[in-house]
């Protein structure tokens, strides 16, 4: 961490009345969103919670004042971020959402592409983006479709508790929604 980031994450958890170590996390899983969207799990924030502009959710699920505090932390780390990208820049930008240990041999997705920068689950539909390659790969119920990402580099997804099952990516351009990309028949 840098100074600027020490200085911001303690001021951070004075004025909101948390952890140092809970605004890191945030902090930290910000630069993993590509400074859009978080995804992590800390105690003061009664687990596993994320953020994305207009998303807050908390391991504490009916706590609003709890929300209220990742929201205000959140955007004022995403805004430090996007007017500070040197201090913002994290080397291992290709972070992999999926659990360590898990290798590639088997994986449900075309083996040409290796492993993913980002790969998840919900429900019956899974995901695993490969920025390297500009793929996404969606499993629909058994149903594997693979589109062009173009100049997308996909951090992560962007949940939705609806039942409408259209998925919704992160990348540094925001939002991405699956109908704005092109279908490929290969890899």
């Amino acid at each position: 961490m840098t100074q600027n980031d020490t200085e911001l994450t303690a001021r951070l958890a004075r004025e909101h009345g948390i952890s140092e170590g809970a605004v890191t996390a945030v902090l930290d899983a910000l630069r993993r969103g590509g400074g859009t969207m978080a995804q992590f799990s800390h105690l003061d924030f009664g687990g596993m919670s994320q953020w994305s502009s207009g998303m807050t959710m908390v391991g504490d699920m009916f706590n609003g004042r709890l929300k209220a505090k990742l929201n205000a932390i959140a955007g004022e780390l995403s805004a430090y971020l996007r007017d500070h990208p040197a201090e913002g820049r994290n080397d291992d930008t290709n972070v992999s959402y999926r659990s360590a240990g898990l290798a590639t041999a088997g994986s449900w997705w075309p083996d040409e592409f290796g492993s993913p920068s980002a790969a998840g689950s919900q429900n019956h539909m899974r995901y695993a983006a490969f920025n390297e390659k500009r793929r996404l790969v969606i499993d629909d119920h058994g149903n594997t479709i693979i589109y062009d990402t173009g100049d997308h580099r996909i951090s992560g997804v962007s949940q939705s508790q609806s039942t409408d099952t259209t998925l919704t990516f992160v990348s540094q351009h925001g939002v991405v929604r699956v109908s704005d990309l092109q279908r490929v028949d290969a890899a």
